[in-house]
């Protein structure tokens, strides 16, 4: 009977990104649990699970890549296969949270995604939800179940702490001002920010217009969420150059990557370009020489074995006010 009433941690990967799955396993000291993906001949998700997850504490990890829809079906179908097999608890640990940017009604006649994404996920099931840096931080507050929103800040402040010289945290746009001056705490660093303009009608057009604050005989860093087409970050850092900054990093936690981004940042005024692999990289991508990648498998391992415990989550985070 005490065996039976063990607690077990079962984690399971989707086909968006299972390298970063492995390394989480290994990190666990646990083996990814069987699970038999597929397609019929029309396109339609199957997915079987091959032993038992009867009382298990279960985690499907699933970064929400391209294709976006394939993926965000796959880890629902999952979540719903291990409900109806009794899992005890299922956490949908999205790395990479699809949709996220289309979180209120900016125009007339428009979606809210990100709620519709915590509708899905409630309804297949999940009784939790792990992402890395949402796009919008109201989206916890989209769905009863418990979210954590978890952070790559301290992966990314550890990273530069050896730069040396007079440092600015660039925000690259009005709206992440709040972001870049929580860099700028664990940096001991000065905060700028780049006015910018997005025309309505064309999605990824930026036009980067002026910077406001201290940036000329500084290292500039750069901090955004997510690096789609790389324009933000491109306009954002020509602009530093010409007022006189002395070289400009960028930081992104989500590499979309989509194009013309690598051509992009091959030939940007950019010392170097730091992600995370909250999303697979392509080979093109990562034979950029100036492009980081961090891994971010040591704070998903330390938050689900967390989770599992029933431990503080916020105690990960180093000195945030949580």
């Amino acid at each position: 009977m005490e065996a039976q009433n063990r607690k077990r941690l079962m984690l399971f990967s989707g086909s968006a990104n299972p390298i970063l799955a492995q390394e989480v396993s290994e990190l666990l000291e646990v083996e990814l649990g069987g699970v038999e993906l597929g397609t019929f001949a029309d396109g339609e998700i199957s997915a079987r699970f091959t032993s038992s997850v009867r009382g298990a504490d279960c985690f499907v990890l699933q970064s929400h890549s391209n294709p976006i829809n394939f993926h965000i079906m796959e880890q629902l179908i999952m979540i719903d296969a291990l409900q109806r097999a009794s899992a005890k608890r299922i956490t949908a640990v999205v790395p990479y949270f699809g949709y996220a940017r289309q979180d209120k009604k900016s125009m007339p006649r428009e979606p809210i995604t990100a709620r519709l994404m915590a509708d899905l996920f409630d309804t297949a099931g999940a009784d939790r939800l792990v992402s890395v840096d949402l796009h919008s931080p109201q989206i916890q507050g989209f769905t009863r179940k418990p979210f954590d929103s978890l952070t790559a800040l301290p992966i990314f402040t550890q990273y530069l702490a050896t730069l040396e010289g007079p440092l600015t945290v660039v925000s690259p746009d009005s709206g992440r001002v709040k972001q870049a001056s929580r860099y700028a705490r664990h940096l001991d660093a000065e905060v700028a920010f780049v006015h910018k303009r997005r025309r309505v009608d064309v999605a990824d057009d930026v036009s980067a217009l002026q910077v406001v604050g201290e940036v000329e005989g500084r290292h500039c860093v750069i901090v955004d969420d997510i690096i789609g087409t790389a324009g933000t970050i491109v306009s954002a850092a020509e602009l530093l150059k010409d007022r006189g900054a002395l070289a400009v990093r960028a930081l992104a936690t989500h590499a979309l990557l989509s194009p013309p981004a690598i051509d992009r940042i091959k030939n940007a005024p950019l010392e170097e370009t730091v992600v995370t692999n909250t999303l697979p990289v392509s080979e093109e991508a990562a034979g950029l020489p100036n492009l980081t990648i961090l891994s971010i498998a040591p704070l998903l391992a330390d938050t689900l074995k967390a989770i599992f415990m029933d431990t503080s989550v916020s105690q990960i985070f180093m000195g945030e006010n949580v």
